[in-house]
């Protein structure tokens, strides 16, 4: 819970404006490449809202796909935790292990974990695609 409640707090500092606003595109500075990560709202409800957080470059391969995530924002409970991962849907709490699809024991923990490792690391490496505009 404690990540969930931490990956919260970081979406909410990549995306100024939520309540309105439904696209952030960052660039990330990596040593010496530069990626593009793309966050946006695909749904929003009453107390949550639903992101597609993407990783989007010209890696050049046709076999290696970005990394891209659905996550649910519980505004209620401050939490974000994640649905979803390149088409694979409703993660479970914790898997048996062997289990038909071979998932680890705590699939969904470690994508909450790499989420927020992802969202650390935009903070601190990347800076928004978008023109500001002052009033």
């Amino acid at each position: 819970m404690a990540q969930c409640e931490a990956n919260y707090w970081l979406l909410l500092k990549l995306t100024p404006g939520l309540e309105s606003r439904d696209d952030w595109r960052f660039a990330v500075d990596q040593g010496r490449s530069r990626w593009e990560m793309h966050i946006e709202v695909t749904e929003r409800m009453r107390y949550t809202t639903t992101l597609r957080v993407r990783r989007e470059d010209d890696n050049g391969s046709e076999w290696l796909q970005s990394p891209q995530l659905l996550v649910r924002l519980y505004h209620d409970a401050a939490l974000a935790e994640v649905l979803a991962w390149e088409g694979h849907r409703r993660l479970e709490a914790r898997y048996d292990y062997p289990n038909q699809k071979m998932y680890q024991a705590d699939e969904k923990s470690q994508f909450n974990r790499f989420l927020g490792e992802w969202l650390n690391h935009c903070l601190k490496n990347g800076h928004s695609l978008h023109e500001i505009t002052l009033s």
